[in-house]
């Protein structure tokens, strides 16, 4: 009877030191990724400018490959300390405009090493072709790195749009909805460009103005002065937010607090009404798909409770962070979702990786019968202070109802 006992505690004890073991070997492996990654990100453009057939002076050389190496081997440490539990915003500033820089040199890069190659095998290779390729890359980077600065930098231009909404009544028509997104209030002291936001936003004249999530990379006492615009904002029936992802990095209840404290409705898995002419909108939020996995009690995208209580034959329109959440928009017949959460990209061409995990990058596009979904690329940026073919907007919608007669 006794030897049963000691099998199943030896055989508990394995499987128990087994599973550290593992967590340790993905861990590793996981850094071992990020490194190859890394080293790829920077070897690559050092390699194009420094190494493949260009034969600069020695001091040009290593001046070259002492700028990458230093790069390559402060990064992480950078982004630990400025992104990690110390948030040192001037690390962070460092590090996130390192990732922008060599992101773009990689891209165009990569560009430049398939010409040089087609000119090798064209027999014009050379010295001179891969010294004036290692130019051409700089320049570019250098002039697109300087006008995405701008254009982040920047207060976004107004995007119009309207949508046809065939459940919404003819009191509705013409309502208008202002969209913003991803504010992404961080490292960079941006309050007069959220002022700027919040002028440009009042002189729409909104019924309606919706952010979408991702307020801030930091928390409510950190970014209370980036975020104190938003108070201003003016809309004739409501002002509504739902959480982001990046919420759940930084106190996602504080945000809540916060924009609460601010005037704002947060849309916490819950809707309300917007009335006008006599006929209804049911204006429906959801936290962000993240919320469940964070631990927080009572956070995780319920959209059975975010509609509980409505009127099932008026229209919604349903607020959500990513764009993805529209599997399950379509689904429940909403009429429109808002999203934000893929930037359009944010620096060209990451917009491609972004469509790996998204259904759409930007834009209106339809799901379903009933169902369509509007994607904003932003009102700000994340990370890199840099938008490359991707430029930030504040969103007027029009919903418009079907003519008839």
């Amino acid at each position: 009877m006794s030897a049963e006992p000691r099998s199943v505690r030896e055989d508990g004890g394995s499987e128990a030191a087994a599973a550290p073991q593992g967590s340790r070997r993905r861990r590793r492996l996981g850094g071992a990724v990020v490194f190859l990654v890394l080293a790829l990100l920077f070897v690559l453009p050092w390699a194009t400018l420094f190494a493949f057939g260009v034969h600069w002076p020695f001091p040009v050389f290593l001046a070259g490959t002492v700028v990458f190496a230093v790069g390559l081997v402060s990064f992480p440490f950078l982004m630990a300390v400025g992104h990690g539990r110390r948030r040192n915003d001037r690390a962070s500033r460092i590090a996130d405009s390192t990732l922008g820089i060599v992101w773009v040199l990689f891209t165009w890069s990569v560009l430049g090493d398939l010409l040089h190659l087609v000119l090798i095998v064209l027999g014009k290779g050379g010295v001179g072709p891969a010294r004036g390729i290692a130019v051409g890359v700089v320049v570019v980077a250098a002039a697109l790195l300087g006008w995405g600065h701008f254009e982040a930098m920047r207060v976004p231009r107004v995007k119009q749009v309207e949508v046809t909404l065939p459940r919404l009544g003819a009191g509705l028509d013409g309502t208008r909805v202002v969209l913003l997104a991803d504010t992404h209030y961080g490292p960079i002291d941006r309050a007069r460009w959220s002022a700027g936001v919040t002028e440009a936003v009042n002189a729409l004249d909104a019924d309606v103005v919706v952010h979408a999530g991702d307020i801030a990379d930091g928390t409510p006492v950190q970014r209370r002065e980036q975020s104190a615009p938003l108070g201003e904002i003016r809309a004739r029936q409501a002002r509504v937010y739902v959480t982001g992802n990046h919420e759940y990095y930084s106190e996602a209840q504080g945000w809540l607090d916060r924009m609460t404290e601010l005037g704002w409705e947060s849309l916490h898995n819950r809707h309300v009404i917007v009335e006008r002419g006599g006929d209804r909108l049911v204006l429906a939020g959801v936290d962000d798909v993240t919320a469940e996995s964070s631990g927080l009690d009572g956070h995780s995208a319920n959209l059975v409770g975010a509609l509980a209580g409505a009127d099932e034959d008026q229209p919604v329109l349903l607020v959500a962070h990513q764009p993805k959440f529209v599997a399950q928009a379509a689904a429940a017949g909403i009429d429109l979702q808002v999203s934000g959460h893929t930037h359009g990209g944010q620096i060209w061409p990451f917009n491609f990786l972004v469509r790996v995990d998204q259904p759409v990058v930007s834009g209106l596009s339809r799901h379903g019968e009933r169902t369509q979904l509007y994607t904003s690329r932003g009102t700000g940026f994340w990370g890199p202070p840099f938008r490359v073919f991707a430029p930030s907007e504040i969103t007027l919608l029009t919903l418009r109802a079907v003519q008839t007669g």
